[in-house]
């Protein structure tokens, strides 16, 4: 069986533990989709519809797990805590390692539910070096990360393709930004958000992209000849520049 097949430890991620008689109804009214089965990749929003966080949800019954990353982990945890007032909720580290793979999901082991390429997450299994360039999967998937293109207090979810990502549920009760994001749905056509592009050279993440010498948007992520990029669509035509790269997009979002 190959390491892939095994899985490789995700050392930068943390899990926590959502425990106590209100675990449940707690994050329900605050993250973007409610868990079900399986997995469930989620975001915690501000009142004003800002990204604050992102995460993944397992419901075990009796409590939860969030896998989320590990230098985002803290400030998370304190702003549930916020949240708590006097509901009966436990927020704890679990102590569990986070393992992904690709091909066949051993037992335990969950489907990543933002894009089947993806593979699968588990908890407290073992796990090897990684050995898989995640960075290009999630660049071809259009896949943003926590800390590069997601920035707190700044990115707004749908601009970041959480509706293709399975990371917002519009039919569900009141969340955190709800007000904000629904209005975003429904009444206005997103102009700007991420995409995946194709590149010639390399630039550094967070480089201004420019067509004609106006400022078309940013590239972040690359990896195998493409990157992520936040665009302006109705500018983002042609070769562009970022830096010394050549960017081009072909007009369609995933």
């Amino acid at each position: 069986m190959g390491l892939n097949m095994i899985g490789e430890r995700a050392a930068d991620r943390m899990v926590l533990r959502i425990g106590g008689a209100d675990a449940h109804s707690f994050l329900k009214g605050l993250v973007t989709r409610d868990p079900g089965e399986g997995l469930t990749y989620a975001a915690l929003l501000t009142p004003q519809g800002k990204y604050l966080a992102d995460f993944f949800l397992l419901d075990r019954g009796d409590d939860l797990l969030l896998d989320v990353k590990a230098d985002a982990a803290p400030a998370l945890a304190q702003r549930l805590s916020m949240y708590r007032l006097r509901a009966d909720v436990v927020i704890e580290e679990a102590g569990l390692a986070v393992v992904r793979g690709l091909g066949e999901a051993p037992e335990g082991a969950y489907a990543d539910p933002r894009d089947p390429s993806l593979g699968w997450r588990g908890y407290g299994l073992e796990g090897g070096d990684p050995v898989t360039d995640w960075d290009a999967l999630r660049v071809a998937a259009c896949v943003p990360e926590t800390g590069i293109e997601l920035i707190a207090n700044d990115t707004y979810i749908l601009e970041a393709g959480f509706d293709h990502l399975s990371g917002v549920d519009h039919r569900k009760g009141c969340y955190v930004g709800q007000e904000v994001t629904a209005r975003m749905k429904h009444k206005t056509e997103l102009r700007k958000g991420f995409v995946t592009v194709n590149i010639a050279g390399a630039a550094p993440v967070g480089t201004r992209i420019e067509a004609d010498g106006k400022p078309v948007g940013t590239l972040y992520t690359q990896a195998g000849g493409q990157g992520i990029a936040y665009l302006r669509f109705d500018r983002a035509k042609g070769v562009m520049l970022a830096g010394e790269a050549q960017v081009s997009w072909a007009g369609a979002r995933k």
